[in-house]
């Protein structure tokens, strides 16, 4: 093998299939191309790993399905998906996969590898500790290593027998990456922004999310004209897809802008998700919204004892962000919710008070530079 600035080359089989995954493989690959400028990648990923320079095999348009009901009804799409990355890892036969997130899939990518041989990195731990304890067992004795990025996680692991490696949230690297060039001046003239307080609006990033979430996000439109209310849009669809929503209504939409967005925010209407902590972080006051099929909600509920949905609340293992689910996603509670984050000072200040608590509770950066040097000196010690 040749030997890169003290280590080894390597291929790596990288598998994302959600944006956040994209977002956060990314920032990896590029940790491990600053330790072997010459490892090699296959990739089933987004456009940010794309502009790392790797193969994207698979576009996560084409892979991020949302609920039961929509795996089912997507069945055949799935089971192709997998047969086909089954031999597509045997062709390419890389040195390790790291698998991101997306455990629905990636487990059983897992499972297959694991019974060929292969060392698997798992990045991001699925929620084990909500529902599907029972994956723990198998998770400690097919991943090679798991990297975990909520601070109560290695705990939790601990006491089921399994060590897992914690570094910090990488969300706190790629938001100090993003700081380090960010132009706040030249993305509100470019947009016209900047004589109203901005009202971000983020419908999450799958179809079946948006179409339930926007319509009532915009709801609060033509109540405020105070404001200026801009839609987070994401490349996976175009203007006309939006559109159908936002009609006539006095709104923006901007694609593939988010942390310029929240960057200039005064409060966030936001689709639970990752994006509830990235929020956060920029420490924009929001209110969280979430709605699924009844069928699939009520399984959800079945098999979970989760007391909160958003990543806020669960770290910080309290209320801290209202969130409105199902029956409770409606204009009347929407609205309720957003006259205290846009009108009511203190309770703006309160939540800001909490995004401090909860930065500290993150740890410090490094998270995606500290993994990067985990997988590559693992496998060239294994060499």
């Amino acid at each position: 093998m040749l030997l890169i600035g003290g280590y080894n080359k390597m291929k790596y089989y990288v598998i994302a299939g959600e944006m956040s995954g994209d977002l956060h493989s990314s920032m990896l690959i590029k940790e491990i191309k600053e330790r072997d400028n010459e490892a090699e990648f296959r990739c089933w990923g987004g456009d940010m790993m794309k502009q790392q320079g790797v193969e994207i095999v698979k576009h996560i348009k084409d892979l991020a399905f949302m609920g039961f009901l929509e795996v089912i009804a997507n069945l055949k799409t799935v089971l192709h998906n997998l047969s086909f990355c089954k031999k597509d890892i045997i062709e390419y036969n890389p040195d390790a996969i790291i698998l991101t997130d997306y455990p629905g899939f990636n487990l059983k990518i897992a499972k297959f590898a694991y019974s060929k041989g292969f060392k698997i990195f798992y990045y991001i731990s699925p929620q084990v500790w909500a529902w599907k304890k029972g994956r723990i067992k198998i998770m400690r004795k097919i991943l090679t290593k798991l990297y975990v990025i909520l601070p109560f996680e290695k705990a939790f692991y601990k006491k089921h027998n399994m060590e897992v490696e914690y570094y910090g949230n990488p969300l706190l690297d790629e938001i100090s990456e993003y700081k380090k060039t960010v132009d706040k001046d030249k993305f509100l003239k470019d947009y016209s922004l900047g004589e109203k307080p901005i009202i971000a609006i983020l419908p999450g990033s799958r179809k079946q999310e948006i179409k339930a979430m926007l319509p009532i996000q915009l709801s609060l439109v033509n109540k405020y004209d105070k404001f200026d209310f801009v839609v987070a849009g994401v490349n996976n669809f175009n203007d006309n897809f939006y559109k159908k929503y936002i009609g006539n209504k006095n709104v923006k939409l901007i694609f593939n802008h988010t942390y310029d967005l929240l960057n200039v925010s005064y409060a966030a209407v936001v689709t639970s998700g990752t994006a509830t902590l990235e929020t956060a972080l920029f420490d924009i006051p929001q209110v969280v919204c979430y709605k699924t099929s009844a069928i699939s909600y009520n399984i959800i509920k079945l098999f979970t004892k989760m007391q909160f949905i958003s990543l806020v609340n669960i770290i910080l293992k309290r209320l801290v962000v209202v969130e409105l689910l199902q029956n409770s996603w409606n204009e009347e509670e929407l609205d309720k919710e957003f006259k205290k984050i846009a009108f009511n000072e203190p309770y703006r200040q309160e939540m800001e008070a909490n995004y401090s608590i909860l930065k500290n509770n993150l740890g410090s950066a490094g998270a995606s530079k500290n993994i990067a040097k985990s997988i590559v000196d693992y496998l060239n010690i294994k060499k």
